[in-house]
Formats: C-alpha cells, structure tokens, sequence
C-alpha cells in the first residue's frame, strides 16, 4: 500500500476515534463512527484476495447497520425528550435499540456472527486494530449511557458471549478465529459488569487490548497462521515465544499474571451487587477459554505434539527485536503486584 494512503487512514482511524469519544452530542459520536469503519475497510481489503474482499464487504455492511440502528435510537430518543445529549438516554426503545447496535458493533452475542470472519479475512495488524483500537468507540458510548441500560438484557448477552466464545473457540486450529472468539469471551466480561462499574469496564478493556496486542504482534513476527505453523515457530525465536506463553496464560486469567486482575475484580464486584448466580456462572464458563489457550500455550512452548507436520523447521532466523512487544509482553505479565493502585483508581 501506498505509504501516503497508509497515513490517512491511520490518521482518519485516530481522528474517528477520537471524535466519537470526545463528544457529547449523538451525531457527531456517528460521524465518529462512521469515519472509524470508511478507514479500516481499505486496510482490512489491502491483500487483494478474495478473503479480505469478502471480511472488507461483510464489515461493511454490519457496521453500516448498526450505525444506523445507533442513529435511529437516538432520533427516538431525541423525539421523545428533545435532547440529544449522549448522557441523556432516558427512553426504553432508544435504549434498548443503542445496546442492540453496540452489540453489532462489537461482536456480542448474538450479533458476533461476523466477527470471527471477518478477523480471518484481515492481515495480523489490521486484525489488532479491528480486536482493540476499534471496539474503542462503541465501548465509550456505553460507558456514557450505562446508568439507562437495562440490566437483564446486558446479563443475558454476557453469559452468552461468554459461553459461545469458549464453546466455538474449542475446535479451531486457525489462530485468528480462536483470538476472535477469545475477544467475544472477554467482552461478555466487560458487558455483565458494565451497569455496575463502568470503570471497573474500561480498565479490563485496557488490560486485554495491552495483552492481545502483544499477541497479535508476536504472531505477525513469527508469521504464525495456524496451529500447525505454531507448532515449529519456536525454533525462530524461542524467547518471544516463551513471551508468548505466557501472555496466552494471562489472557486465559490465571494468576499471578496480569489477565487474573480484572476477572477477579468482576467477580468481587458481581458478589458486592448480590449477583453471584451469574459470577458462578461466567466463571465456571471462563474454562472453556482456558482450555485453547492452554492449547495455544502448548503449541507455541512446551513441546512438539505427538502428530506430524509437513512444516520445515526455520533455524537461526534473525528477527529484530521489538521494543513495543517487549513492552507490551512485559506489562501483560507483571502487572499484578500494582493492583492496590489499580484499585484506587477505580
């Protein structure tokens, strides 16, 4: 691509976003938005194959939708009330048309359909930014209107993110649809506790977009597609995969590395509001997750599996180091002893 049509649509990605978190009226948070996917739909299509082409057109058309579900929600809801201040979402048709469209364009359940697809389609980069950067926006809108949400429906959708993004995630052998599948799990995470504590939200969003960008950047270093060319990346670089290891095993939650913090906190907070029926519940869902990420991790390090491969092995290859994912890696691993302050923070 040319390095000029790179930059603009890097800085329209900057500029959307930032227009739709910084602003307080409905239809400059839609422009925002609608910049946001004009900008990622030329990098998702870059390849040229007609995978991308299909991920690029299906993007599209369900954020097309949803952003036109957000634009008739808030006309209802302007109608009704004469203010279209995002804040100010007090009618239940609008509200219950706004969590509909976050959920399009998010990738919740049952609107996720599109998500794993299109993350397949994308080159590794491309499929960060759609995971982390993009989810962005829509997460902000509902920090703003969390205190009018209705409380079952977000529940509901929750536990069902959580229990098809683990079940799906189980018989995948391709790793960006198992990432896909894992952010759908993490943002049932995000979505049950959101009415509750919104900051508590956006901090587990922080935590997982610092944990899977140094996944999908490792990834795009080792050229990792699949398990089975997981399956000998080690021989490339075996610290970075190592790294790997053991960012797989913070996103899965397990302590003491980072990934443990928001999901104990969640749970802490779900018990504090009386809700540990459905805390029981997505936790006990969360191992379903764990069992591919505990795959990924035993692909990527520990051993070889017992079944072949036609892959070659790739000795001594000389990868430059990268100080980002050394970063990225490193806070996705050891941020747990900082969790008083995080706490205080919230």
């Amino acid at each position: 691509m040319n390095p000029y049509a790179k930059l603009t649509f890097s800085l329209s990605l900057v500029l959307g976003t930032t227009i739709t978190i910084s602003s307080n009226h409905w239809v400059t948070a839609w422009t925002g938005l609608e910049i946001n996917t004009l900008a990622i739909i030329p990098l998702i299509s870059k390849p040229h194959h007609p995978r991308a082409i299909e991920a690029a057109i299906k993007y599209f058309l369900v954020q097309a939708a949803a952003s036109t579900l957000l634009l008739f929600s808030s006309m209802i809801n302007a109608w009704h009330t004469g203010q279209w201040d995002i804040t100010q979402l007090s009618h239940p048709t609008s509200s219950l048309l706004l969590t509909t469209a976050i959920a399009m364009k998010l990738g919740l359940v049952p609107f996720h359909f599109w998500f794993p697809e299109v993350l397949q389609g994308s080159p590794l980069i491309t499929a960060m930014l759609l995971s982390t950067v993009m989810k962005f926006p829509p997460i902000t809108i509902l920090f703003l209107t969390s205190h009018s949400l209705n409380p079952a429906l977000l529940t509901t959708m929750a536990i069902a993110s959580a229990a098809l993004g683990g079940w799906m995630g189980l018989n995948q052998t391709q790793i960006r649809k198992i990432l896909a599948f894992s952010s759908i799990s993490h943002l049932g995470w995000m979505s049950i506790v959101l009415i509750y504590s919104p900051k508590l939200t956006l901090a587990t969003f922080y935590i997982y977009c610092i944990m899977t960008s140094a996944i999908f950047l490792t990834l795009n270093t080792t050229k990792s597609f699949k398990l089975s060319t997981m399956m000998t990346s080690w021989t490339k670089t075996p610290m970075l995969n190592t790294t790997l290891m053991m960012t797989l095993l913070s996103l899965a939650g397990l302590p003491p590395l980072t990934g443990f913090l928001p999901k104990w906190l969640i749970i802490q907070e779900l018990c504090k509001q009386e809700m540990t029926a459905p805390a029981t519940i997505i936790a006990i869902l969360s191992l379903l997750s764990l069992f591919f990420y505990l795959r990924l991790a035993y692909y990527s390090t520990i051993t070889l599996p017992p079944n072949p491969t036609n892959l070659m092995k790739q000795w001594h290859a000389n990868k430059p180091t990268s100080t980002l994912i050394a970063a990225l890696s490193s806070m996705s691993a050891l941020l747990l002893p900082l969790s008083p302050m995080i706490l205080a923070l919230i």
